[in-house]
């Protein structure tokens, strides 16, 4: 059963992930702000997944300052969604990123580059503790039934650490 464990472990490790976009090396996502923002609202998942709870993350930004795609994908909502401006973006493998409050440059249908300009960040976020922020979230699977996932813990500069099998 071990044996196992470490061979499969090693096969999706070893594995050459087929992308429709260039990723960042590791395939992992890059800060939606330059330069590196504060956080200022850490993600607090909600259990179960209806509940109350943060999916997602606060970053500190300035009105007007642009947003960037963390990984590219395609856009899959640019627009106003119950009163608040937002951008969705589908990302190979079954990743879902949203950005929000952005005024978007981009459209529904649209192909995005890791790095490409999504919008710029408007002010309004509720419960934001600085001037603007950038409400950043990430889920895995559909909205019906999404597991909402920490998007600082997927970002290229968080260190991966391995626990021993035993």
């Amino acid at each position: 059963m071990r044996m196992l464990a470490v061979l499969m472990a090693v096969a999706v490790a070893t594995a050459a992930p087929v992308h429709a976009d260039p990723l960042p090396a590791d395939g992992r996502l890059d800060w939606p702000l330059r330069p590196r923002p504060a956080v200022v609202r850490t993600f607090d998942a909600p259990t179960p997944n209806w509940q109350r709870g943060h999916r997602g993350v606060d970053l500190a930004a300035a009105a007007g300052q642009p947003v960037y795609a963390a990984q590219g994908g395609t856009v899959v909502f640019a627009g106003e969604l119950a009163g608040r401006p937002l951008v969705s973006i589908a990302h190979p493998g079954g990743l879902r990123t949203s950005y929000e409050p952005v005024l978007p440059s981009v459209r529904s249908g649209q192909t995005v580059r890791t790095g490409a300009v999504l919008g710029e960040v408007q002010t309004g976020h509720a419960r934001c503790a600085a001037a603007a922020c950038l409400h950043w979230g990430a889920m895995w699977g559909p909205a019906s039934r999404a597991d909402y996932v920490d998007p600082l813990g997927l970002l290229a500069s968080t260190p991966v650490r391995l626990l021993p099998l035993r």
